[in-house]
């Protein structure tokens, strides 16, 4: 499973989860299956709300999973339509969301249960 985390720099695992999804400045990639890890550069960063296109953003970067602190209902329907689950962050670092994701700690994120707004979290 190849895991997409939103974070606020390019530390790795010990990388801070960054707030929203869309706005993220960084996404990290972690493979739970190679345990290998790649980082890229959000150029979608800033858009406006419910404008955002982080699947274009993370390209040829398959992913199965995105774990985060916030996501809009547009950018939910828009993952599972490309059989991408949502879950909410409940960790600090990357690592943090990695153990969460693997001990099926983690909440689903859904059209009914995602943000509203920006800053939602």
């Amino acid at each position: 499973m190849r895991v997409c985390i939103p974070t606020e720099n390019k530390e790795g695992l010990r990388a801070r989860v960054y707030g929203h999804f869309g706005s993220a400045p960084y996404f990290t990639i972690y493979d739970t299956e190679k345990e290998t890890l790649k980082i890229v550069d959000n150029t979608n960063a800033h858009h406006s709300h419910g404008m955002c296109h982080p699947l274009g953003v993370l390209g040829a970067s398959s992913i199965d999973a995105v774990v985060c602190r916030g996501m809009g209902a547009g950018a939910v329907q828009k993952l599972n339509e490309a059989n991408v689950k949502a879950f909410r962050a409940a960790g600090e670092t990357a690592s943090d969301v990695i153990n969460q994701y693997k001990a099926n700690e983690l909440e689903e994120i859904t059209v009914q249960n995602a943000c509203a707004q920006h800053g939602c979290n």
